[in-house]
């Protein structure tokens, strides 16, 4: 299962190549904050998300399987997850995130217990 968590689902709406960047992320309970950087690699797909003042400026990183659709007419990005549950998520780490594998499957193990995916 962590292989999907790093990959977009059909059924999401995102067409790959698409720059998501600026686009606003809503959890199940809220807005989190916009897309800061994002990767559609295969198999390592994810976003960057900036949070602003909402956990005191801190980015966090969603595995591209917690999104649940992307809305390319209102600049949207739905993830199955509550604000809570992002805010607890691994600290994000920005020399980690690439290419550290076991950054990468701390991530992806905490995300699947939240049963987003």
């Amino acid at each position: 299962m962590s292989d999907t968590i790093w990959g977009y689902q059909p059924t999401t709406g995102h067409a790959t190549g698409t720059d998501l960047i600026g686009y606003t992320v809503e959890a199940t309970d809220g807005s989190i904050g916009k897309v800061d950087k994002h990767s559609d690699d295969v198999a390592s797909a994810y976003l960057v998300v900036d949070t602003g003042v909402w956990i005191f400026g801190q980015h966090v990183l969603l595995p591209a399987g917690t999104v649940k659709t992307v809305d390319q007419a209102e600049g949207k990005i739905y993830v199955g997850l509550t604000r809570d549950q992002i805010r607890e998520s691994p600290e994000f780490d920005k020399d980690k995130h690439i290419g550290d594998v076991g950054y990468h499957q701390r991530v992806a193990d905490y995300y699947q217990t939240q049963r987003c995916v």
